[in-house]
């Protein structure tokens, strides 16, 4: 049983700054990948940003340069620092953990981030 926690997120004006955290519990992680999607109002959901075990780090394009991620590998956690937020990053966030050789995803419960004056 894989538990993800996430805590973060709320309301910000535009320029302003957010910081998510997520937590991975559960037996036997094998952890290849951790990451943050969104789904906007009325859109499908879609990467943000990932990092793998390796500390590779991917970021969607409307993302990069003000958003950061970064792993705690031996304390199971990721994070994702956000920055110069715009009102077009308004979704519920939700971290994603990729395990094990069939690469499954699980998911946390999702977020809310409202930017807006």
């Amino acid at each position: 049983q894989v538990r993800l926690v996430q805590s973060g997120g709320g309301l910000v004006q535009p320029g302003g700054s957010l910081r998510l955290s997520c937590a991975a519990s559960g037996s036997d992680l094998s952890i290849n990948r951790m990451g943050w999607y969104r789904r906007p109002p009325g859109k499908e959901r879609e990467l943000v940003a990932a990092i793998t075990t390796g500390g590779y780090r991917d970021y969607a394009d409307s993302v990069k340069g003000r958003f950061t991620i970064s792993r705690d590998s031996a304390k199971n956690t990721v994070s994702l620092q956000m920055n110069s937020l715009k009102p077009e990053d308004t979704a519920v966030y939700y971290c994603n953990v990729r395990l094990g050789t069939w690469n499954n995803d699980y998911w946390g419960q999702g977020t809310q981030v409202t930017v807006s004056s």
